[in-house]
C-alpha cells in the first residue's frame, strides 16, 4: 500500500515561510516589550518591595524600617529572598503567557 502525500508545492512552502517569519518578528517585538516592563512585588506583608524588569534584573528593593531588627537578620533575609523569587516568577509567568498568545500550541523549547 502506498501512502499519498498531498502536493506541497512551492506556493504553500512560501506561505509557511512567511508565516514563520511573521511569527518570529512578532515574538522579537513582544520580547523587547516584555524586557522593558517593570514588575513590583511585595513580601512580608508589604515590609519589602522588589522592583524587577522583564530581563529579571532587580531595579530596586525598598525595606520598611520597622522590619530591620539587628537581632533578627534572618527574617529580613528570608523576606528579601521571597520577594526576589516571587518577582522572578512573575516575570517568567507573564513572559510565558504572552509568548503563548503568539505561538499557540507550537512547542518551542529554549526560546526563553
Amino acid at each position: 500500500m502506498k501512502v499519498r502525500i498531498p502536493n506541497q508545492g512551492p506556493g504553500n512552502m512560501n506561505q509557511m515561510l512567511r508565516q514563520a517569519q511573521k511569527m518570529q518578528e512578532d515574538m522579537a517585538a513582544l520580547q523587547e516589550e516584555l524586557d522593558a516592563k517593570e514588575y513590583t512585588v511585595n513580601a512580608g506583608g508589604g515590609m519589602a518591595t522588589v522592583t524587577i524588569n522583564g530581563k529579571k534584573e532587580v531595579l530596586s528593593i525598598d525595606i520598611k524600617p520597622e522590619i530591620v531588627d539587628p537581632d533578627d537578620i534572618e527574617t529580613l533575609q528570608d523576606i528579601l529572598v521571597a520577594a526576589v523569587n516571587e518577582a522572578i516568577k512573575t516575570v517568567e509567568t507573564t513572559n510565558s503567557e504572552e509568548m503563548q498568545k503568539i505561538t499557540g500550541s507550537i512547542g518551542m523549547p529554549g526560546l526563553f
